[in-house]
């Protein structure tokens, strides 16, 4: 397909499914809540109103305010916009070391497949709620960016291994060996040829990985070992306001609201995108019998 033609297959799959635009719609307004927040409200993550302790929700404190008075509708616009961050970094990154090393590992096997795939194998003998929980505290200090990267070091290992499985099949495939024996680079080819038909596996990996990321994040936060004050996140709103959940709801329900939403929308959205990108479907319709034998014979 020549152009721009995959691309207008990709996206007319993807707004053909209503769950896609569904997921879209809600990712679309919590990024324009995490973002433009900030400028609408009055009040910021860090300022205090005395007057107004645990007060729920008016005019003037739109979702209230905890137990110190400072406005809850500021703190989770802030809580979400560092939970979006880390959650989709987290994906990329992971995402994309897991692509590359289990691509060079599955096409030039070897002692480069044994050395890749022994990283591997000790990275999963690691217990990552142990090394979290060890090396969290220590990057108090530092910018969330390092947890960043601790979450995404973390989280590549079986991703890798899945994609190693695809390139050693993929690279015996008529069309790699022609453009080997043609002369054509090993990484022209693992980038032309070999990922991109992984995307599918990658993407919805991906979307996974973002809402693992933002659980596995909020989860840090809610023990202490994630986002400091007097930065906020959604685990860290979450975690102050679960002993009051039931006295003073909007406390906690809007952060978690925000949290079940965000990752609801992000797995819509990936499985659209998979199906698009599988080019065994057509217009993200599973193929009949008839397509796959004419497909075969083909």
């Amino acid at each position: 397909m020549r152009g721009g033609g995959r691309g207008r297959v990709v996206l007319r799959r993807t707004v053909r499914r209503p769950g896609a635009l569904c997921g879209l719609a809600v990712l679309l307004l919590l990024f324009a809540l995490a973002f433009l927040g900030p400028y609408i409200s009055p009040w910021t993550h860090t300022d205090v109103d005395y007057s107004a302790l645990r007060k729920p929700p008016d005019a003037r404190h739109w979702m209230g305010t905890n137990r110190i008075g400072q406005d809850v509708f500021a703190q989770v616009v802030r809580g979400l916009q560092k939970s979006l961050l880390i959650g989709l970094l987290v994906a990329v990154f992971s995402t994309g070391l897991a692509a590359v090393v289990g691509a060079c590992a599955g096409y030039f096997g070897g002692w480069t497949d044994r050395v890749l795939m022994f990283v591997v194998d000790l990275m999963l003998v690691l217990p990552a709620f142990l090394v979290l929980s060890v090396a969290a505290p220590r990057l108090r200090d530092r910018s969330w960016i390092a947890l960043v990267g601790l979450l995404a070091l973390l989280g590549w290992m079986v991703t890798a291994r899945a994609v190693r499985g695809m390139t050693r099949s993929l690279k015996e495939r008529q069309f790699v060996v022609v453009a080997r024996l043609m002369g054509v680079s090993p990484v022209r080819i693992l980038w032309r040829h070999v990922l991109p038909h992984t995307a599918s596996f990658l993407i919805t990996d991906a979307t996974l990985a973002v809402g693992a990321a933002v659980i596995s994040e909020t989860g840090l936060s809610y023990f202490g070992l994630g986002v400091q004050p007097p930065d906020v996140s959604l685990g860290t709103l979450i975690a102050d306001a679960t002993d009051v959940a039931l006295v003073y709801p909007w406390m906690f329900f809007f952060p978690t609201g925000l949290l079940i939403a965000f990752v609801l929308a992000v797995n819509l959205v990936g499985g659209a995108l998979r199906d698009a990108l599988d080019p065994t479907t057509a217009d993200g319709v599973a193929p009949s019998r008839a397509t796959v034998s004419s497909g075969v014979t083909g």
